[in-house]
């Protein structure tokens, strides 16, 4: 099969398109036939080696997480899909390996759910990762209820473009960090914008004279501080990009594969509740290009990887 891999870390040069084996498909997996995969900051900061620390690589790494395809074939404990069934996937490894920027990736059901059927296979790639942390946050650790309001940073991305539809699902007021050329695409989500940089503290006392009930942070670093200090009397600050939110007494997250938890999203996107905005697709063979314009940390929702590919021999 065809597929995207690096083997060794560094820049988007590395990654190099070429065969590669297909993988194989052990008892509790399915072999995912790739119609698309969405780009997230994780994937260039697992190939420049920020996470090494954490995650092995066993080179060459297919890079990728986020996929949605159809089912090929199924493994021997699998009864809840069958060949021919539309899914999406969180498809995290506890190691860096066999990735979904390729033609077919070997999924786990824990890291599965059915695709939402008004979506195409590219929308329906944005949502597992920048989904399942949206709704991971906001449910387990900010618990935002109906009346609160709710601060998004970096509400025009991938994460926080989703962030912001849960809230307001949740029945939250949204406000949402953004430059300018973003505004009205926020309130087009549901979303109170505000310009970031300097002055935003003041800009959202403008709008929560009292503070906010619940920060969902996606930026890290200066934007902590200043939110710690935006918060109501028993407000609560979360953060997926900065562990220093501890500092703060708030929490840090770490997206986890969860089956129900797709299957909601999956469920909210079918009610017309949640929609993935793909701001710009690629083929396979474009990965380097699409990881170039993610690494310029400007992009409104999504960037998708679209795959090609005929069923495997005997298939």
């Amino acid at each position: 099969m065809k597929a995207i891999s690096y083997a060794e870390y560094g820049g988007p040069e590395v990654l190099t398109f070429g065969e590669v084996d297909e993988p194989k498909v052990g008892p509790d997996s399915v072999l995912v036939r790739v119609r698309a995969a969405a780009v997230n900051p994780v994937d260039w900061k697992c190939r420049e080696g920020y996470l090494d620390p954490v995650l092995q690589a066993v080179f060459p790494v297919i890079p990728g997480w986020d996929v949605a395809g159809e089912v090929v074939r199924t493994g021997g404990a699998v009864p809840e899909f069958e060949p021919g069934d539309e899914v999406i996937g969180y498809v995290r490894e506890d190691f860096l390996s066999r990735g979904t920027f390729a033609e077919y990736v070997a999924a786990p059901v824990r890291a599965l759910a059915r695709k939402p059927r008004n979506l195409s296979f590219e929308e329906a790639a944005g949502i597992p990762l920048a989904g399942l942390t949206a709704y991971q946050v906001l449910h387990r650790f900010l618990a935002v209820g109906r009346g609160e309001t709710v601060l998004v940073h970096a509400a025009a991305g991938g994460v926080g473009s989703l962030a912001v539809q849960i809230a307001a699902h949740l029945g939250a007021r949204v406000i949402g960090t953004a430059s300018e050329r973003n505004h009205d695409f926020l309130r087009e989500l549901g979303a109170e914008p505000v310009s970031y940089g300097e002055g935003l503290g003041e800009r959202v006392r403008g709008l929560a004279p009292e503070g906010v009930d619940a920060v969902f942070d996606t930026v890290g670093g200066d934007a902590l501080k200043v939110s710690a200090n935006l918060l109501a009397p028993e407000g609560r600050l979360a953060s997926v990009a900065d562990g220093g939110v501890v500092d703060y007494g708030g929490h840090y997250h770490f997206v986890r594969p969860d089956p129900e938890d797709l299957t909601r999203l999956s469920e909210l996107a079918e009610q017309g509740a949640l929609r993935v905005h793909v701001s710009e697709t690629f083929p396979l063979e474009r990965t380097a290009d699409a990881h170039r314009l993610s690494q310029e940390g400007r992009t409104r929702g999504k960037i998708v990887v679209t795959v090609g590919g005929e069923a495997p021999e005997g298939q």
